[in-house]
């Protein structure tokens, strides 16, 4: 019986470090999810911000080319409408991280200190 105790315990100890492994690795895998889940969220923050200023961009420059076209003012309707849509876009984007207030009341935090 003692033999067989021995044995006992040696499996026992080779289960225990097999676990702990598992255990190690499980750990690992986690750490590894939640890093790409923040990757992602980043990803998609970017890609919402890129977005909002280029359309900004855009419609400011479609706007200016259309009235050049109708009005015959060319070419400043346009300089002029894609510099005001540059400005919204970097506008828009700030608004978005936080770095600049809304302009709408509404929006407002109302625990916000003014200054």
């Amino acid at each position: 019986m003692d033999e067989h105790e021995k044995d006992l315990e040696r499996r026992r100890s080779r289960l225990g470090d097999k676990l702990a492994r598992m255990d190690l690795q499980a750990g690992e895998d986690a750490k590894r999810g939640e890093q790409a889940s923040a990757s992602r969220k980043g990803f998609g923050e970017a890609m919402k911000l890129s977005s909002e200023f280029l359309s900004a961009v855009i419609v400011g420059a479609l706007l200016g080319y259309l009235i050049d076209r109708f009005a015959g003012t060319s070419p400043w309707g346009l300089i002029i409408l894609l510099l005001l849509g540059f400005c919204a876009g970097v506008l828009n984007v700030l608004r978005a991280v936080g770095k600049v207030a809304s302009p709408h009341p509404a929006d407002r935090d109302p625990n916000e200190k003014r200054k």
